[in-house]
Parts: structure tokens; sequence; C-alpha cells
């Protein structure tokens, strides 16, 4: 539930109407450019800052494109509604594996099983107000700004026991401009913020731009996570019982 602070009443019917253009039924067909810039922990204290840019294609409810650019190495994701693919171009890799009937599945799935997140999943979901609410605690209204995103945007601010939220969302086509979030658990409070641009929706997308010919002929490896995992638990070997002591 939102809970209204201060002078901004009407903030939640207001962030709820500002995602009605991202919804499943009312965007077929999307094209976003995300980029992240990232603050990261160092040994000398001032965090380092990581910046990747993804081109985000989208037709749903079930093909998905992720081509990212980074100031490590570049990535791309595929899912057509059967499989998804994970593909390292520099290194001439992938990763491929069965995949759930939707978006919002895949993106959970693929999380789960690889690790493989995007920090723009919460904007491309089908109900992205429903996925940005839940567990809401506070949230406020700022203003008006007319320097993000080459347009007038409203500014809302949210957060939750997780997380605490700025968000600009333009205020005639209702489509978040640039996004900074905090997490409340982080002792350095390191600062994450993603700029959007090249909003394009309604788009009728082909059937092959959620596949890669490159992909395809690329040495295969296991869908699974890079972190290593824990050894199964050995049973400590049985001890036998004592001798009977003899008389």
């Amino acid at each position: 539930m939102c809970v209204p602070v201060g002078y901004a009443s009407a903030v939640c019917t207001l962030a709820r109407d500002e995602f009605t253009r991202l919804k499943g039924g009312t965007a077929p067909g999307l094209v976003a450019v995300p980029e992240n810039i990232n603050e990261n922990p160092s040994r000398l204290g001032p965090p380092l800052v990581y910046t990747t840019r993804s081109d985000v294609t989208l037709q749903r409810p079930d093909k998905l494109r992720v081509i990212t650019a980074a100031d490590g190495p570049a990535h791309e994701f595929y899912y057509d509604g059967k499989t998804m693919v994970a593909f390292s171009p520099a290194e001439n890799l992938v990763a491929i594996a069965d995949a759930p009937p939707t978006i919002d599945a895949v993106l959970k799935a693929a999380y789960d099983s690889a690790a493989i997140y995007f920090p723009f999943s919460d904007l491309i979901v089908a109900d992205p107000y429903k996925d940005l609410s839940e567990g809401l605690k506070y949230a406020f209204y700022i203003g008006q700004s007319k320097v993000v995103g080459g347009t007038t945007t409203d500014m809302v601010g949210f957060a939750n026991d997780n997380v605490f939220v700025q968000i600009w969302i333009g205020a005639e086509d209702k489509l978040p401009r640039m996004v900074r979030a905090v997490y409340r658990n982080d002792p350095s409070q390191l600062r994450h913020q993603m700029e959007i641009s090249t909003w394009q929706l309604d788009l009728s997308v082909p059937g092959d731009a959620f596949a890669s010919a490159k992909a395809g002929s690329a040495m295969r490896i296991k869908f699974a996570r890079p972190d290593p995992q824990l050894p199964p638990a050995v049973k400590p070997a049985a001890t036998s019982k004592p001798a009977a002591k003899t008389k």
C-alpha cells in the first residue's frame, strides 16, 4: 500500500496514471535505450563508476532482446517465447535454455538460473506500477523538472524497506526518463542511476529480431550462475562402537 506523506496526497494516483502507457495491453511492441551508471566500492574509499548501455526491444507477451555495451564485456540476451539465449560476443560463448511463456516469467527464470539481471526489469514487466509499488511505504511528489530527458518531467520519490528511489516521468508522454536508487542495507550508500532515451511504443517488431545467427554458431556453455556453488554436504564417516571391555 502506498502511504502518501507531506503535501503529496495524490502521488499514488499520479504514479499509477504515469505508468499506464507501459502496461502490457497498451504497448505490444517497445524499444528503449537505458543507460545505467552504477557506483561500486573501491579500496581507496570513493566509489568507482561503471556504465552500461542497453538496446532493449520487446514484443508482448513473449519476445525480448537486450543488447548491452558496457565498460566491461558486452553481452546479449534473446528470448523468443520458447528459449532464452545469453551470448558473449567477444568470447564467442553462448548459453541456451528452455524458457517460460512470458517476459515477466523469463526475467525471473534468467535471474534464478544464471544470475542475469537487468536494472530496467521493473519498467518492462506487464504491469510496471504493480511491480514498483509492492511493499511501498512512502511516496511523495517532488515537483517538475525541465532539464531531464529534454522534456518536462514529474519527479516522484518513493521508498520501501529495501530501497529509496527518485524517478522522473514525462509530464506529457508518461514515460520514465531517469531513475536514481540507493539501497537501505548498503553501508556505503552507493548510488545507481538509469537514464532512458529513444522510447518507441506500439511497434510491430519482426520475429527474427529475437534471435542471433552469431549466437547460434557460438561455443555452447551451461546456462548457469557464474558464482561458485558450494559442494554437496559430505556426511561424516561413521564411528565404530567402542570395543567391549574384557574382564
